[in-house]
């Protein structure tokens, strides 16, 4: 295993030539990442590419599928083992996105479910999906919740790295973050992994 540095361009080229290699139908991309990674910036800058490469793309967020406010905050609003087993609503986000844009699905998916800082629900029509689409999702602590994806991009802080980027009012999540990397493991999980401790020089982690 080498670490190989890389520009911004050139990973946004490898994630699409990944997404590429999949084939003609849909693939259900997640790029995975602590906030101070910034996933949400690559899963945008997938969006240009991806389109230029002939294929359709959806951009849906996790965050717009956490579970009610009541639920999620049910123990407390500082929880961090709620904030990694229990603020995602997966089996929404599988049942209304991933599941029927897979295969045998019916190709009608929800962009998105309940605005998180309102929390209400955003009432928003189902799309019908074209052929092809690439469904470019980004979200925090995603992994480890059975979503149905055909390819993940993991961006990869140290500890240290995670200590030092997450603001003082935020501290009290780097527990969830350690069960995170301890139990679900998602730089062995993804199938690409980028070095993020300086967004300006990511670096790919490859066999």
């Amino acid at each position: 295993m080498r670490v190989e540095p890389v520009t911004e361009d050139v990973l946004v080229d490898r994630v699409v030539e990944r997404v590429l290699d999949h084939g003609g139908g849909a693939v259900r991309l997640l790029v995975d990442g602590h906030p101070a990674a910034r996933p949400e910036r690559l899963a945008d800058a997938l969006t240009d590419p991806l389109r230029a490469a002939g294929r359709p793309v959806a951009r849906v967020r996790v965050r717009d599928f956490l579970r009610p406010r009541s639920l999620r905050l049910e123990q407390g609003a500082q929880d961090p083992d709620a904030l990694l087993d229990g603020w995602i609503d997966a089996a929404a986000l599988n049942r209304e996105v991933l599941v029927p844009l897979g295969p045998g699905g019916t190709s009608r998916y929800l962009p998105t479910l309940r605005d998180p800082d309102t929390d209400r629900s955003i009432r928003a029509d189902y799309v019908a999906a074209p052929p092809g689409l690439v469904l470019v999702l980004d979200g925090t602590l995603a992994l480890g919740h059975w979503l149905e994806l055909d390819l993940v991009v993991h961006l990869a802080l140290r500890p240290a790295t995670l200590r030092r980027l997450t603001a003082p009012a935020e501290q009290w999540t780097l527990p969830a973050y350690e069960r995170y990397a301890a139990e679900v493991d998602p730089e062995a999980v993804a199938d690409l992994v980028v070095r993020a401790d300086d967004p300006r020089h990511p670096a790919l982690v490859v066999d």
